[in-house]
């Protein structure tokens, strides 16, 4: 029941893809392979440009007036996020509310002023 030739010929031929294999692997190996591809740095994270206003227009100026003076927590940064204006536009702004009354003053300390809505007690 074991046929010698058959066999014989089954080495033979998984001899031959073995050097095949092993012929392209030195192929692969002479050739550098992934040696010669350089690691792709990362740019690092880049934030979005932020196009705030420079100077108020009539939409911006009229939801200043109506909704900052509401507002439980003022400061620069939030009118400047909530109001797409930018810093020094905002640090105006919230000089003005105060001369006006509509807001007051809770703490200032060295750049960062935080203010609060005028409750009618005040």
């Amino acid at each position: 029941s074991f046929d010698l030739s058959s066999s014989l010929a089954r080495s033979a031929t998984m001899g031959k893809t073995e050097l095949k294999s092993k012929e392209a692997k030195m192929k692969a190996a002479m050739a550098g392979g992934n040696r010669g591809k350089r690691k792709k740095w990362s740019k690092g994270k880049t934030k979005e440009k932020l196009m705030n206003l420079v100077l108020f227009d009539e939409t911006t100026r009229e939801r200043l007036d109506a909704e900052v003076p509401k507002m439980k927590l003022i400061t620069t940064a939030i009118l400047s996020e909530r109001l797409k204006i930018n810093g020094s536009l905002a640090r105006f702004a919230i000089k003005e509310l105060l001369a006006k009354g509509a807001i007051k003053q809770v703490s200032y300390h060295k750049d960062v002023g935080i203010y609060t809505r005028a409750t009618r007690s005040d």
